[in-house]
């Protein structure tokens, strides 16, 4: 089905003009339309992705302009994997209360549920995107519908959504400029065409200069250690649902580029020895990013601030992977971005149904919420379980592959660090099962604290579970789906 690339992306555009007009008629109606739209996305993915793991990749023409000279949308098994992982996400957070997730109530002319489906449709563009400059345009759009909904926050989201804008204008200005130097070097867009004419001029100092402001670019979208600084008052300040989509499914987008371009465009000979040492920082990088952020974590008072500090070291993981290189590891680091994207989505939706029925962000006030909410926190038990790396959850068997991947190459500092990192991560999630589960209520508001709509349980009951079918089923992914794309990735 040589159509579906666009079908990937169609409801969701489709939808976000939908969504504007059904928001001008019933407020709830842009939330209808948001469901399915995303729904209809999720469809198409899973088959996408099923298709392309038996047929090999599917390659579309957009307008009829075949590449170089059109834009190419390039459906294989890693973007399919990603749309997948966005399209599931972005069902949850339509599922999910607009009152709890956006602190706004439905009103007509407010466009929150376009924007929603123009930050996932920006996404699944910078899935699909063939052509560097393209993927510069998509990147544009997620960012673009990002900064309102951040701004939902209130006086601090507007603050947290500038810097955001100021941070994230620079590096995509520093993209957009490597991207310049690689076609003056080139003469094309396009990522296949780019990689067979880099062949040969790893020498050239204009190309190096191009590889080092993509990777800055990228590595500052991603909100990799130490570029990091825009996010935890981006993730704290956002309503959950905003939270939810920017760590478990934004922030992967720099990192589904990173992986893309070092390895798909650029290639072993810019990585190297001879080239520039980019993969040797994004690995010690993103192990200092594990440790900083996992102790800034330990740290924090607020629930939200400390998941968004857990995201830091989070990213930590898949920037370590895509360093590293080895196949093992690149298959960690791609389990890792489902495994986190199905936690952090999950624990900050039961952040907004804390929130809700209490009020309250603060850590130390929630004595006595297990009793009160058990459906919601025994989700909240599996997802932060499966974030510490406890088997058979998910996050552990990421984990386990990065840890095999640091010892396939070499390094038992990284694997130390990994291995450390669970226990820095036990520590803040284990203070929360005290209060939640072991101590009695100490407020009126927790005592009198039930559990939330039917749609905040179910979304998280979906999520919870989840990480442990795919704890569960994590061999079968691996073994048709991750380790086939790594292989193909470092030859």
């Amino acid at each position: 089905m040589s159509q579906l690339p666009i079908l990937l992306l169609l409801p969701l555009l489709f939808g976000a003009v939908l969504a504007v007009l059904a928001s001008l008629w019933r407020p709830v109606a842009a939330q209808v339309v948001a469901v399915l739209a995303t729904a209809t996305t999720l469809v198409f993915a899973v088959i996408a992705l099923f298709q392309v793991v038996r047929d090999g990749p599917i390659s579309y023409a957009l307008g009829g302009w075949a590449p170089p000279v059109g834009i190419e949308y390039v459906l294989d098994p890693l973007s399919a994997y990603l749309v997948t992982i966005v399209a599931v996400v972005g069902l949850m957070i339509a599922i999910y209360p607009v009152e709890v997730g956006f602190d706004v109530r439905p009103q007509r002319y407010v466009p929150l549920y376009p924007l929603v489906l123009l930050l996932l449709s920006g996404l699944t563009g910078v899935m699909l995107s063939g052509d560097l400059f393209h993927l510069f345009v998509f990147i544009e759009i997620y960012a673009l519908a990002t900064y309102p909904l951040v701004a939902l926050g209130g006086d601090r989201g507007v603050f947290a959504s500038l810097r955001y804008l100021l941070l994230g204008t620079i590096g995509s200005g520093l993209y957009l400029l490597g991207v310049g130097f690689l076609y003056f070097s080139t003469g094309t867009l396009n990522m296949a065409d780019m990689a067979e004419q880099l062949v040969g001029i790893s020498d050239s100092p204009t190309v190096l200069g191009a590889l080092a402001l993509i990777v800055i670019g990228l590595a500052l979208k991603m909100a990799l250690f130490p570029l990091h600084v825009w996010l935890p008052d981006a993730h704290s300040y956002s309503p959950p649902a905003v939270a939810a989509l920017l760590a478990a499914v934004q922030v992967k987008a720099g990192a589904y580029a990173l992986l893309r371009i070092l390895y798909d465009v650029f290639g072993p000979a810019y990585l190297g020895a001879e080239g520039l040492p980019v993969t040797t920082a994004l690995t010690w990088f993103g192990a200092a990013g594990i440790v900083v952020g996992s102790v800034l974590a330990i740290q924090q008072p607020d629930i939200k601030r400390m998941l968004a500090y857990s995201t830091v070291a989070q990213l930590g993981y898949i920037g370590v992977g895509i360093g590293l290189g080895t196949p093992l590891a690149l298959v960690g680091a791609m389990l890792h971005v489902l495994n986190h994207a199905v936690m952090k989505s999950g624990l900050f939706l039961v952040a907004g149904g804390i929130i809700q029925q209490t009020g309250l962000k603060t850590i130390a006030r929630f004595s006595g919420l297990g009793k009160r909410m058990p459906l919601t926190m025994t989700g909240f038990a599996l997802l932060a379980l499966s974030m510490i790396g406890i088997p058979p959850t998910a996050g552990f068997f990421s984990k386990w592959y990065l840890v095999l991947g640091s010892l396939e190459a070499d390094n038992v500092v990284l694997a130390v660090v990994i291995g450390t990192s669970s226990l820095l991560t036990a520590v803040y999630f284990l203070r929360l099962f005290e209060r939640i589960f072991v101590v009695e209520p100490e407020e009126a508001i927790v005592a009198d604290a039930s559990e939330p709509g039917p749609r905040i349980v179910g979304t998280v009951a979906v999520l919870s579970l989840a990480v442990v079918a795919i704890g569960l089923g994590n061999a079968v992914l691996v073994s048709r789906v991750l380790e086939p794309i790594a292989i193909r990735l470092v030859g």
